[in-house]
């Protein structure tokens, strides 16, 4: 612990409860709403939905240490992480656990939800290794529409919530509670900013709860429930029943956690770069795994599939405090609150419209998310609005008449009674059709950049040429003007040659010019945000590197180019290390200036042909490795 405000730096005992506590409070209002909504759409009497709450932060208090204190080396990412419930899941829960009981939930739903939950989170941790390969199918348009048809589709729970109907008639004082709710969110959101913003639902649930205490309009056996409850509780293995397990529940469940791993790889990225560790795939498989290990954990607890709170990850970048220790004590603290019943009934008491105002504004920032993310992709290509519009046309029509589901066998209702469960697959699927398939494969392999077609390419003029392609060799045209002489081309195979070999080819002072285009890596290194050599460079954090290593590197960079008479110029992988690239400047140092100058062309060779596949990758959305 070399800096005072580092990962593995322990605060002071006071500082670490107060910014522990900060933590809790921040993500209070998103871990006890899930358990909230599932209760109340599986209509579970409040004994039953206060056992939900407590179990539930009992196990997000686990899973917090998990994963910021870390089990083993490849369990837990050990970054100052909080985990809870996601959101993600609450649609196929409660599609789950109606389907087992022909729509009359109860706590005969429960077994078959947890029996999911279960085998989603061993899949989970035994899939982390390999999740790297299955990134590709799950571009920004996919994960994207998962986002929005599940916000979309939960906006129904929230508006069951948010008006009781009489006579035909919602109640006035219900739309009162619902919309003052909803008021009182927006407001913060637009008058505070910091900690106070971050935490705008709890005090829109606290300010309705406390109005509705005061009018004496929480219903008496919520109340009587907050009395009755003991001091002291312990969720026990099992609570409810020995686990069912149904094939179709499982997969729908599966599918949930695909997308959490998706979620949990962005925001371990994004925690890396606030907190200065540089990332690595080792550091997503552990992180995937604590999700994995808190999953069944959750399903055996009696709670539900965990992920990563990205309001937390923003507190951490909003506070500056960096140290994992801090959320290992939020966890501490979650633990704590879970023994306690009385608050799990407090919580419980919580009127239903006042919920249903506070999940509106959730579920509808979770669809904002999503377009957010869809608007990455090339929205000017007809495959990706056919992927998006399907998809959410068909999460509508579940949503609106979920009666569709009846025509369709037993075992195949909980896929079509869900939207978020029938738009999830279709996103995935037309994806699998529109982009992976043999016929799709070929027809993508003829897309260069976005909304440009190699026939497009081939019909450019020089100059067009060069500005679409530009960003491929720094300030140097000479070969993309050299690549744009030997057209047409046949494929993006054929594109990529003409391009790399005229490089290749050139003469020795072109060549030499080409390379001396680029920074040298001490320039690159201590501008991380400076994506010059690699898809990667900009997670390239300096939180691993010592002073003492960076300056060998500049002594080295000064070294290779009174040497040589060029910039040290190196390609970096993703798991590209400090010492590592120490490394390799002390071994190309030693080489003789005829030999260094055609390693340090094939360097500027492999980043032209990572920034060509980045290109690729970005017209057809295919994922690549992590970024940073």
């Amino acid at each position: 612990m070399n800096q005072k405000n580092s990962v593995d730096a322990v605060p002071k005992a006071p500082k670490l409860v107060l910014l522990s506590l900060q933590h809790l409070l921040a993500f209070y209002a998103g871990a006890v709403i899930v358990p909230l909504l599932i209760a109340s759409s599986l209509h579970l009497d409040s004994a039953t939905t206060i056992h939900l709450i407590n179990a539930d932060l009992f196990t997000c208090g686990l899973a917090t240490l998990i994963q910021s204190v870390g089990v083993t080396n490849k369990v837990g990412v050990r970054l100052p992480i909080i985990q809870g419930v996601t959101t993600t899941a609450v649609a196929p829960i409660i599609a789950i656990g109606l389907a087992a009981t022909d729509g009359a939930g109860g706590e005969a739903s429960l077994p078959v939800i947890y029996g999911s939950i279960i085998v989603a989170g061993l899949f989970t941790f035994f899939a982390a290794p390999f999740f790297a390969k299955l990134l590709r199918f799950f571009p920004h348009h996919v994960t994207g529409t998962v986002l929005l048809v599940m916000g979309t589709s939960l906006l129904a729970v929230s508006a069951n919530d948010f008006v009781n109907y009489a006579d035909g008639v919602p109640a006035v004082r219900d739309l009162a509670y619902g919309f003052g709710t909803l008021l009182a969110i927006v407001l913060v959101q637009r008058f505070f900013r910091g900690f106070l913003g971050t935490i705008s639902v709890l005090i829109g649930l606290i300010g309705g709860t406390t109005i509705a205490l005061v009018m004496d309009h929480i219903q008496p056996e919520k109340l009587e429930a907050i009395t009755n409850s003991p001091a002291l509780g312990v969720t026990t293995p099992f609570y409810f029943g020995w686990p069912v397990f149904s094939f179709t529940a499982i997969i729908s469940m599966i599918i949930v956690m695909l997308i959490t791993m998706v979620e949990t790889t962005g925001d371990v990225f994004a925690t890396g770069e606030i907190v200065g560790k540089r990332i690595t795939s080792a550091d997503v498989a552990a992180a995937i795994r604590a999700d994995g290990a808190s999953t069944t954990l959750g399903g055996i607890l009696n709670s539900f599939p965990y992920t990563m709170f990205a309001q937390n990850v923003g507190l951490v970048r909003l506070t500056g405090i960096k140290s994992r220790w801090v959320a290992a004590g939020a966890g501490v603290l979650m633990i704590i609150v879970g023994l306690l019943p009385k608050v799990g009934a407090l919580v419980a008491s919580i009127p239903s419209p006042v919920l249903g105002g506070a999940s509106l504004a959730l579920f509808a920032n979770v669809a904002w998310v999503g377009l957010q993310t869809i608007a990455k992709s090339d929205l000017g290509d007809f495959r990706i609005a056919a992927i998006v519009t399907t998809s959410l046309g068909l999460a509508m029509l579940v949503t609106f008449r979920p009666e569709v589901a009846q025509v369709f066998p037993q075992w195949a209702q909980v896929f079509f009674s869900s939207g978020m469960s029938i738009g999830s697959i279709t996103a995935i699927l037309l994806n699998l059709v529109f982009f992976h398939m043999p016929f799709s494969a070929k027809r993508s392999e003829q897309h260069i950049a976005s909304g440009v077609s190699l026939v497009d390419v081939n019909a450019m003029d020089q100059q067009s040429f060069v500005s679409t392609l530009r960003p491929l060799f720094n300030s140097e045209i000479w070969p993309l003007e050299n690549a744009w002489q030997t057209r047409p081309f046949d494929s993006v195979t054929q594109l990529r040659d003409a391009l790399l070999v005229g490089v290749v080819q050139a003469d020795a002072a072109q060549r030499m010019s080409l390379v001396s285009s680029y920074p040298d890596m001490y320039e690159i290194v201590t501008a991380p945000d400076n994506d010059e050599n690699t898809q990667v460079i900009g997670s390239f954090a300096l939180g691993t590197a010592s002073q003492a290593q960076l300056t060998e590197l500049k002594e080295l960079c000064d070294s290779y180019r009174a040497k040589f008479g060029i910039p040290y110029v190196a390609f970096l992988t993703t798991d590209a290390s400090m010492e590592g690239i120490l490394d390799d400047a002390r071994r190309r140092l030693a080489h003789a200036p005829e030999v260094e100058h055609i390693v340090a062309v094939t360097q500027v060779v492999d980043i032209a042909d990572d920034r060509l596949g980045i290109l690729i990758r970005g017209a057809n959305q295919r994922a690549h490795e992590y970024q940073g």
